[in-house]
């Protein structure tokens, strides 16, 4: 995938039955399905069965096993509740008889109410000022771990510019934190706010275990250390576009008991929260 128009393509669902839908996967250079992957197009299933113009608000998932990136994922919507305000979908994807996935996500209608936010975070560099992976790849490739190296080389309709670059060689632990641009490639014009939200799904599963893994750098890395996405929640609260940059800046609160907790905000360059995030993962060392 190269471009916005690949990931829409892999994000919008064939619709195999009443409520039911079926999806392929694309590698991002994992041997399993993209954890992002699976959440945005169950997104997508679920935002097919809402016919009352009722806007994404919340979702909540568990992923229970690996996906298989050879064998179609069928995703399963249940009509939870259609309330005066609020619409409630249920989403169960499977590989064969195996559920590796499921998710809750919650829709409300359009209403005015109080308004508020924080501010984003003061002093970050631009976009302009950092060098994005592509460019690391080409500068330093050689010098870059060679998993590192073979997840950066994979093509992304995404490009990610990050605040601070974490130097692996370098074996000394880090502030929980970290801070990345990113931005769509192709013709972003036109997309109504639901591909929005789902896109943005897509990308909220990039680089947020990161900061829990920046607290321990002087001894754990990605290649000593077995990862993965055990459950994700997302809040979206303000409709916005893909022309320019967009900030997710992550912080991790905990790790413990071989999980990794991590939080995230993004933010329109000119400061507009358009959604949270919160994921805890797996982080367990090998041998």
């Amino acid at each position: 995938m190269t471009t916005i128009n690949d990931l829409l393509n892999l994000l919008t669902l064939d619709k195999i039955g009443e409520n039911e839908f079926n999806g392929i996967s694309k590698t991002v250079g994992s041997p399993n399905v993209f954890g992002g992957q699976v959440l945005a197009q169950a997104i997508n299933a679920a935002s097919r069965t809402i016919t009352n113009n009722r806007v994404l608000h919340s979702m909540h998932s568990y992923f229970l096993e690996a996906g298989n990136l050879e064998i179609p994922i069928t995703y399963n919507v249940s009509i939870v509740r259609d309330g005066g305000s609020f619409s409630v979908r249920r989403v169960t994807a499977h590989q064969g008889e195996t559920t590796i996935f499921i998710l809750s996500a919650s829709f409300h209608k359009k209403e005015e109410g109080y308004n508020h936010q924080i501010e984003m975070p003061k002093s970050i560099k631009q976009p302009e000022e950092l060098l994005s992976w592509t460019d690391m790849l080409h500068q330093f490739g050689e010098a870059i771990p060679p998993r590192t190296k073979g997840f950066m080389e994979i093509e992304r309709p995404v490009e990610f510019k990050p605040v601070e670059v974490v130097n692996p060689f370098n074996k000394e632990d880090l502030p929980p934190f970290t801070n990345v641009w990113f931005k769509l490639k192709g013709d972003v014009s036109n997309l109504d706010l639901a591909s929005k939200q789902q896109i943005l799904t897509y990308i909220s599963d990039y680089n947020i275990l990161a900061a829990a893994m920046n607290r321990h750098a002087s001894k754990a890395h990605w290649g000593n250390t077995q990862t993965a996405s055990l459950d994700h929640s997302m809040w979206y609260f303000r409709d916005f576009n893909f022309d320019d940059w967009l900030l997710y800046s992550i912080e991790s609160p905990n790790t413990s008991n071989a999980r990794g907790f991590a939080k995230g905000n993004i933010f329109s360059r000119d400061g507009k929260l358009i959604a949270s995030v919160a994921q805890e993962g797996l982080m367990r060392p090998k041998g």
